[in-house]
């Protein structure tokens, strides 16, 4: 088993070593800014696609391994520019629109936005509306998008405020009923 896990470690420190040959040499022969920063776009791209990176911090060091040497300003442009966002389940970037990859993940993901964010449920008819704190509603509405739940049609996210739109005043209940459990575990 220790012969496994050494050779996997090996393909590993490998591919991680050839990705960082490839990219300098496209770092150090291209020209101009703008074709830098596409290469770094892509390469960070990349490291969220493949690992889970949790901090700009992890990202910064994992680019400085493929030769790109950044500052942590660069860093936040680039994450900001790229649209990434930090998944409330893991903490890490992801880029925007990227499903859980489970439906338990998914769950697990919803369970911490509501315990994180949410402050107040409501409803009328088929609508629920859940109270956030300023700027937490976008993180819960994408929780509770990921989530599927049955009976949702879609979200809303505002500032504070996510407004769920249910099929349905029963199925309205439900997810109320729902979301007040789960932010009471």
């Amino acid at each position: 088993m220790q012969c496994v896990v050494n050779a996997v470690k090996a393909i590993r420190l490998n591919t991680e070593n050839m990705l960082a040959m490839i990219y300098r040499d496209m770092y150090t022969y291209s020209s101009g800014r703008k074709a830098m920063k596409t290469r770094r776009q892509a390469a960070i791209l990349d490291l969220v696609d493949r690992a889970a990176m949790s901090s700009q911090e992890d990202l910064r060091r994992r680019l400085k391994a493929l030769g790109f040497f950044v500052t942590q300003a660069t860093l936040s442009r680039d994450v900001k520019d790229l649209g990434l966002v930090k998944a409330s389940a893991d903490g890490a970037y992801h880029r925007p629109g990227v499903e859980s990859s489970s439906p338990a993940q998914a769950a697990a993901r919803l369970q911490h936005a509501v315990t994180e964010y949410l402050t107040g449920v409501g409803r009328a008819l088929q609508l629920v509306v859940l109270k956030t704190g300023l700027a937490q509603a976008q993180p819960l509405a994408s929780a509770v998008d990921a989530a599927r739940l049955e009976g949702v049609a879609g979200t809303i996210g505002g500032e504070d405020t996510v407004l769920v739109i249910c099929r349905d005043a029963a199925a309205a209940a439900i997810v109320a009923r729902r979301m007040d459990k789960l932010a009471r575990r």
